[in-house]
């Protein structure tokens, strides 16, 4: 990569580490210490995130459209500052409804700031050879879950959760704010008598429902894992403190996947890189049955590997087969059945453990096959 574009990648991933840290992954830290001094229902705050989940998917077909008519940069941008007012909503909260109203308002930022709107990005400045670029992305975007966990935890032990909140609006204001306008290039103005976007509307045809399919599933079992597998380790006979850190596996195997895939895996085809990934979580699912306690963490190892690939390909799969013309818009739309089916992924496999472990494990198996048939027929449109 040349240095202009290593800088972008620097800031767009950046601002994929502290948008997840901020959002995602901040309830697991917490969320505890929110219901408590607040009085609320320890399910109180995660009902709330589900709210965020729908009200994403909602305005995700609206991001990828503004995207298209007015550039990355400036939905980037928008989305730091709805990230950061959220968040000053919910350090600042008098009274439980405005703290969950604030966490409601994430799923804003989650619509215009996540890894859609960055790898657009990428995709306007480097066309059809951005699939590095995205992986790189990716790759340290994947790092907000292992960099959030921690420094909220220590903000909320230095002070409290309030503060967390405000460090993690703090973060969006003053460091990824002014590098997305310092750094990513605005976008030319079209010329006068021609106009800046395509006017048909983008339609729907089998391989997009495919996709859509493909990254709804993975979808539901990485919200589904990243809720669960703690007490799924635990239910497969893991005592709790090696249960939770086998379940730091999964983010330590969706870097290690998403680091293959940009030094080894970038001239692959990107059909079978997304075929392989579908694979692995039911392989450690198997591993997992056989070995019981002793390769229960296969299962974490198989999620979080397949998982990485996964990110990377919802970025690469619609550029492979469509091409960079109307990205933006038509990869919206591909994950937008993803997040609606997120908002309910940790009930219902909460009713799947309920049954038992095995059941759960092959639930979520079954869910990966399913995807695995849906990369059949994926193919570039005619003439590319």
């Amino acid at each position: 990569m040349v240095p202009r574009t290593l800088a972008i990648v620097a800031a767009l991933g950046l601002g994929q580490v502290v948008a997840f840290a901020s959002s995602y992954y901040l309830l697991g830290v917490l969320a505890d210490p929110m219901a408590q001094d607040l009085g609320l229902n320890p399910s109180a705050p995660f009902a709330a995130l589900s709210a965020a989940f729908l009200l994403s998917a909602v305005l995700t077909p609206w991001a990828g459209r503004l995207i298209e008519r007015r550039g990355g940069r400036v939905l980037l941008a928008a989305s730091h500052v709805a990230f950061a007012a959220a968040l000053l909503m919910m350090g600042s909260a008098p009274a439980p409804w405005l703290l969950l109203t604030g966490i409601a308002a994430l799923g804003v930022g989650m619509a215009i700031g996540l890894y859609g709107t960055a790898f657009s990005v990428l995709v306007e400045l480097r066309g059809a050879a951005a699939r590095r670029s995205i992986t790189a992305v990716s790759l340290i975007g994947a790092l907000g879950g292992g960099v959030g966990w921690p420094l909220s935890r220590l903000a909320t032990q230095a002070w409290d959760w309030r503060a967390a909140c405000l460090m993690w609006a703090l973060a969006h204001l003053a460091v990824c704010l002014p590098l997305v306008l310092a750094v990513l290039p605005k976008r030319p103005r079209p010329e006068e008598g021609h106009a800046s976007v395509p006017v048909a509307p983008v339609r729907w045809d089998r391989r997009m429902a495919q996709m859509a399919g493909v990254f709804a599933c993975a979808w539901f079992v990485s919200t589904a894992m990243g809720a669960h597998l703690p007490r799924l380790l635990a239910d497969l006979g893991m005592d709790l403190d090696r249960a939770a850190w086998a379940a730091g596996l999964m983010a330590a195997s969706a870097i290690g996947a998403r680091l293959f895939d940009l030094v080894v895996l970038h001239r692959s085809h990107p059909v079978a890189t997304a075929r392989l990934a579908t694979l692995l979580h039911p392989l450690g699912a198997a591993l997992a049955a056989v070995g019981g306690p002793r390769l229960a963490a296969a299962v974490a190892v198989g999620q979080g590997a397949g998982n990485g690939l996964l990110s990377v390909a919802s970025g690469v799969l619609p550029l492979h087969v469509f091409g960079p013309d109307r990205y933006a818009v038509r990869q919206a739309m591909i994950l937008t059945p993803a997040r609606y089916l997120q908002a309910a992924a940790p009930a219902a496999y909460a009713l799947a453990l309920d049954v038992s472990p095995g059941f759960a494990l092959a639930a979520s198996s079954a869910v990966c096959l399913l995807m695995f048939a849906l990369t059949f027929g994926l193919r570039p449109i005619s003439g590319r």
